[in-house]
């Protein structure tokens, strides 16, 4: 917003406004990527922490923990006075999104029914796409209220941090982690009344041994080093990697950016990152409805096919059509949008939601927390590599930055197809016995009585 621009960025202003600009570096200041990115570092610190607070004290604690930081971000945000202020404000919220993303995701892995994990999980990504939807909404409607429209965009980030505190009193704290805390009357009490029945004893003695393997580890983050949790690490680094290498942030941060770049007015291009946000939705949803049916690897390949090929389209389009100055006709940046649509479609029911399911439901118990811790610093370390970098890169490559983005996909189809096991349908605590010992490469990892296989109750 130029109202937000002048008071912070006053220097990318004025470039945004010169007529001969190079449509490609408008945007090129570091400062204004920090002030995107410095969220991002701000959670890869903060999730080592709440890992240790999750295990310690629990899921639901740690969300309320999040809720609080990410407010006290919220209101610095609001009302700045200063770049100071806005980058701190911006730095608490990603401690409070450090922490969230440290604990819902385990949440609803640990306390859905097997057959339905992989859906509910993705529950979780829908409702990032549905936020980053209402969020452009916003935007498109406050860059219209001058001069202070940007301060209410940043201080209605309040009201989901609300619902996740009010939320997250009334939510039960999941059996896996009462048992685990010593609690074991509470987590079995628990685990009846989420699955609305009596005979929960199977479950319940899985989660129970599990539990007690889990004490036996007094390290957790010492026993991830160890190589029978080599394949479980390096399966969710790697995802959290290549979640980010697809290019997905750099379009998703800076879509009116992208969009003004390539010709559109400040509303239009607002307007064209709500369409996108539409499609990440709606493909989100697509995926909730087949992650258990279809499994994660199909979903993972057909969209490292879709969006290779999209990445190339958008990138040659680029390239022929859009020079240093000027803009594109109005045909050739449709043709753009709608490219930009059908990669965040294929993006968004397939390495969106998987990234993070994948890693929540592979770690053991005793490496939980703390392999989920990796794969959310993971993921955060690499958000604030691209949020950085992009438009410098953008800048400097031009339209041969989708080029970069899709050779990584190519890689990340080779992975997907010679690494990644299938996870579909296995409960949580039988990974080791059914995913990890049974793959061609990954058994070598494994410690020939690790994990033993228990025998459920008839």
């Amino acid at each position: 917003m130029d109202d937000f621009l002048v008071k912070f960025f006053h220097s990318v202003y004025v470039k945004k406004h010169q007529v001969h600009e190079d449509n490609y570096c408008k945007y090129d200041n570091q400062g204004l990527q920090l002030f995107t990115s410095s969220l991002y570092l701000a959670a890869l610190i903060a999730s080592f922490g709440a890992s240790r607070v999750c295990s310690a004290y629990g899921r639901k604690r740690t969300m309320q923990i999040a809720s609080i930081v990410f407010l006290v971000g919220v209101s610095l945000n609001a009302f700045a006075k200063n770049l100071i202020m806005l980058i701190i404000g911006r730095l608490l919220l990603g401690f409070g999104i450090g922490f969230a993303n440290q604990a819902v995701p385990l949440f609803l892995s640990e306390i859905a029914p097997v057959k339905y994990r992989g859906g509910l999980n993705i529950l979780f990504q829908l409702m990032v796409t549905i936020g980053i939807l209402i969020a452009n909404l916003i935007n498109y409607f406050m860059e219209k209220i001058h001069p202070w429209g940007w301060r209410v965009s940043l201080g209605l980030a309040s009201i989901p941090a609300m619902l996740l505190l009010l939320g997250s009193l009334v939510l039960p704290e999941t059996p896996t982690s009462l048992i685990e805390r010593g609690q074991e009357k509470e987590g079995h009490d628990t685990l009846k009344k989420i699955r609305g029945t009596e005979n929960v004893e199977a479950e319940y003695s899985e989660i129970v041994h599990a539990c007690e393997l889990g004490r036996e580890v007094k390290h957790p983050f010492r026993n991830l080093m160890k190589r029978q949790s080599r394949p479980q690490l390096v399966i969710a680094i790697c995802m959290q990697i290549f979640q980010q290498f697809t290019g997905i942030n750099a379009i998703m941060f800076y879509a009116p950016v992208l969009f003004q770049t390539i010709g559109f007015r400040n509303d239009a291009s607002l307007m064209s990152a709500v369409i996108t946000g539409v499609v990440n939705v709606g493909s989100t949803i697509v995926s909730i409805l087949v992650v258990d049916k279809w499994g994660r690897k199909v979903l993972l390949l057909q969209a490292c096919g879709q969006m290779f090929l999209t990445q190339l389209a958008i990138g040659g389009t680029l390239m022929a059509k859009l020079g240093n100055t000027g803009g594109l006709s109005k045909p050739v940046a449709i043709t753009v949008v709608s490219l930009v649509c059908l990669y965040v479609m294929s993006f968004a029911w397939s390495w969106g939601p998987l990234g993070w399911l994948i890693p929540s439901e592979t770690f053991p118990v005793e490496t939980r927390t703390a392999g989920y811790a990796f794969a959310v610093s993971s993921n955060m370390l690499f958000t604030f590599l691209i949020a950085q970098a992009f438009l410098s890169m953008l800048c400097s490559m031009k339209a041969g930055v989708f080029f970069f983005f899709a050779g990584w996909i190519v890689i990340m189809a080779a992975f997907t197809v010679g690494l990644l096991p299938e996870t579909k349908g296995i409960s949580i605590d039988e990974m080791t016995d059914r995913v990890w010992k049974q793959h061609w490469f990954w058994r070598r990892f494994m410690a020939p009585h690790s994990h033993p296989a228990r025998v459920p109750a008839a």
